[in-house]
């Protein structure tokens, strides 16, 4: 299925999202060539809940909003685990958003 593969591509770079980093569902489309598919990287982190390996908490909308967190588990879970990687988060917003964005189209090579 042609849904399986994106998802897959998806996978591969939200496991490269360093520690302490978030990045954006159209950053993510961006670097796979799909601009237009960020609402599909959205669907492929809601996906992902129960694969541990995949960051999926590190990755929110373009102003750094975690529009993901209710499909985590818990109440806070999102903003959980990222204040324990030190990210400051208020009202469901990542503070210093530029600071701690990770571009993959920047820091991967382009596939």
């Amino acid at each position: 299925m042609e849904n399986d593969n994106f998802f897959q591509k998806v996978y591969k770079v939200a496991k490269q999202i360093p520690f302490g980093r978030v990045t954006s569902y159209g950053a993510i489309a961006k670097y796979l060539g799909a601009a237009k598919s960020a609402r599909m990287v959205g669907w492929a982190m809601n996906s992902s809940h129960n694969m541990e390996e995949i960051p999926a908490h590190r990755v929110v909308n373009r102003k750094g909003l975690l529009t993901g967190k209710q499909h985590f588990d818990g109440t806070n879970l999102m903003q959980q685990l990222l204040e324990n990687e030190g990210i400051i988060v208020k009202e469901n917003q990542i503070q210093n958003f530029e600071k701690v964005f990770w571009d993959p189209y920047k820091e991967l090579p382009v596939t």
